[in-house]
Parts: C-alpha cells; sequence; structure tokens
C-alpha cells in the first residue's frame, strides 16, 4: 500500500491478546494506513484481575503497556490510555458496597495517573455507567469522573470519558472546578452536539459535514478485540478505511484529514503527531 500523506491515528482502540486477536488486529491497522493509535485500558476482569485495592489495577495497566511495546515493534506509534472502566463500579459494589467500590476506583485512577506522570501513559481513563443505574451508583460514579478529572488537572493530561451516549454538558463544570481545561477532556463514542472534545466513531455518517464546518474532532473504531465479540464495535481497518472513502470520493480535504489525525489529538493530548 502507497504509504499515508499524513497521520491516520485511531482515538480509542483496544488491542488484546488474551481474548482477542491481539497484534494480529493491529498489522490490520498499519496494512491499511493506520500509522497512530490510542491504546485503551480494558476493564479489569478482561485480565482475570478482580480488584480489592488500587494497586490490583497494576496487572491490567502492565498489560497494556506490554502490548503497547509489541504494537511498536511493528511500527504503529502507541499512545497508552490507562484507567478505570466505569462499569466497573456494578461489579465491585456487589462484592465489597458501593462506598468501598468507588473507593477502589480511585486508588486505581491514582496508579494510572502515577504511570502518566513517569511518562508511560500520555491519558487517563474514566467516566460513568452508559446504562441506567440507580441514583446513588450515578452519585458516587460521578465522585469517581471527577476524581479522574482533578488527577489530569495534577497531572496535566487529557482525560477520555466513557459514559452515557449524549453531549454529558454537567461535565463541563465539574471540569472547571477541578482546574482542567475542557479541551483536555475527550468525550469517547460521542455525539457532535458535546461541548467536550468530540471522538467520533468512523462510520459517523456526519463526520464530512463536520469536518467541513470546522468542527474539532478525532475519530474512532473502539475496536475491542474479543474473539466472542469479532468485529465490534467496528473493525481494526475502519478509521484508514473510512478516512482514505472520504478523501478519495471528495467528502472531506487532506487539511479536514490532518486535522482529525493529528492537529485536534496533538492539543487534547499534548503529544506531537506527524509521519516519521
Amino acid at each position: 500500500m502507497k504509504p499515508p500523506a499524513i497521520p491516520i491515528t485511531d482515538d480509542h482502540i483496544h488491542i488484546d491478546p488474551l481474548n482477542g486477536r491481539g497484534i494480529e488486529a493491529a498489522k490490520d491497522f498499519r496494512r491499511s494506513g493506520g500509522t497512530h493509535i490510542f491504546l485503551v485500558t480494558k476493564p479489569s476482569w478482561s485480565s482475570g484481575v478482580e480488584p480489592s485495592s488500587g494497586e490490583d489495577y497494576r496487572e491490567v495497566f502492565e498489560r497494556t503497556l506490554r502490548v503497547a511495546d509489541d504494537i511498536r515493534e511493528i511500527g504503529v506509534v502507541v499512545y497508552p490510555v490507562l484507567g478505570v472502566h466505569p462499569a466497573e463500579i456494578s461489579r465491585l459494589a456487589g462484592r465489597m458496597g458501593l462506598e468501598e467500590a468507588a473507593g477502589v476506583m480511585m486508588a486505581g485512577l491514582d496508579l494510572a495517573a502515577a504511570y502518566v506522570q513517569e511518562g508511560a501513559a500520555v491519558a487517563l481513563k474514566s467516566g460513568r455507567p452508559h446504562y441506567e443505574t440507580a441514583p446513588e451508583v450515578l452519585a458516587a460514579s460521578n465522585a469517581v469522573l471527577y476524581h479522574a478529572l482533578e488527577l489530569g488537572a495534577d497531572c496535566g493530561c487529557a482525560v477520555q470519558l466513557h459514559a452515557e451516549s449524549g453531549p454529558c454538558i454537567d461535565v463541563v463544570p465539574m471540569a472547571k472546578r477541578a482546574g482542567i481545561p475542557i479541551e483536555r477532556v475527550v468525550k469517547h463514542f460521542a455525539t457532535p452536539d458535546t461541548p467536550l472534545v468530540p471522538s467520533l466513531i468512523a462510520r459517523h455518517e456526519g463526520i464530512p459535514a463536520l469536518a467541513r464546518a470546522g468542527l474539532r474532532f478525532s475519530m474512532e473504531s473502539d475496536y475491542m478485540d474479543e474473539n466472542a465479540r469479532p468485529g465490534a464495535v467496528i473493525g481494526p481497518k475502519s478509521v484508514p478505511r473510512f478516512t482514505r472513502r472520504y478523501l478519495e470520493e471528495g467528502l472531506i480535504t487532506e487539511e479536514d484529514a490532518w486535522q482529525i489525525h493529528a492537529g485536534t489529538p496533538s492539543r487534547t493530548y499534548g503529544v506531537e503527531i506527524s509521519l516519521p
């Protein structure tokens, strides 16, 4: 394949050698023209970990970093994003109660922030359940989310949020109180109406019009790399392929593509995305 003229970045992808295709999925991304990925930690249970303390997340994070090193060996630039999946609160609360569960998740985020401060990761992952929960669970989840925002402010790093569909407008005052610029708070699997930085699924039909309108956003596959759910959410080739299609059909310009894949994520995460 002809080398891409611009970087092609997947802003939210999982590569899981234990439960999925692992490095072969990353090779598919590269062969399709992909150059950079933000590799996001999967839930602890994907690593066979049942955390009872923040320290128990270390194996989850170390595994993500080992996978990142393996992917770099095939020529893809990898930016690890470490954190605690918001759905963990439901599993943890069933074992230890809600208050303790939230505390374990916050401690896991503290550990993730230490990796960011060491330079091993570039951002934190947090959020709140995307499914309906009891009011007290939502309140505890928002406390965990706020803690992540505070850590992002302290570390000077971005925070990726996994949350319900929609704009998540209430996160704006939370971010302000926490001291993190809203330009560093990413809504994963976003809708374009969010005031946060939207990371749009690559098949989102509005991408060409949004790019032409000057909206700053990134693209993602949210590929889960699970053999039990092959291709979910969309496959590892998706971000490069959709980008190439948009360009070939004249739906976006090369400048639009550069903004999506280099300009916006570089500013958001404080990294420099470029071709070698």
